[in-house]
């Protein structure tokens, strides 16, 4: 396990460190683990109370993960969430041009 964990860590710093506006291997990889979670991933959360944080997903994706996923939501933690319109693509800054993401309050 502790090396499961440690890939956890160490792609989950991979996706900060990407930032939200390119689709990255690391960003397919948080939707894995969001939606379809392995079994050693549930035993990461579970067993060992560990929380994975999920960085520059959109705001539609964290809204479908709270209704799929809400059974595990206490071992969630989401940031830099890109804020989207109504046709599901990133808003962008007027004056800068940059992807919009929520307030997350850290």
């Amino acid at each position: 396990m502790d090396n499961a964990y440690t890939m956890i860590c160490t792609l989950t710093l991979a996706t900060l460190l990407s930032g939200p506006a390119a689709v990255t291997a690391a960003d397919r990889w948080q939707e894995r683990m969001l939606f379809e979670p392995s079994v050693a991933q549930l035993e990461l959360e579970q067993g060992r109370d560990r929380v994975m944080i999920y960085h520059g997903l959109t705001d539609g994706q964290v809204a479908q993960a709270m209704d799929r996923q809400f059974d595990r939501i206490e071992h969630m933690m989401f940031t830099g969430t890109v804020v989207t319109d109504a046709q599901g693509e990133a808003e962008t800054d007027p004056g800068s041009g940059s992807v919009v993401v929520e307030d997350d309050g850290c």
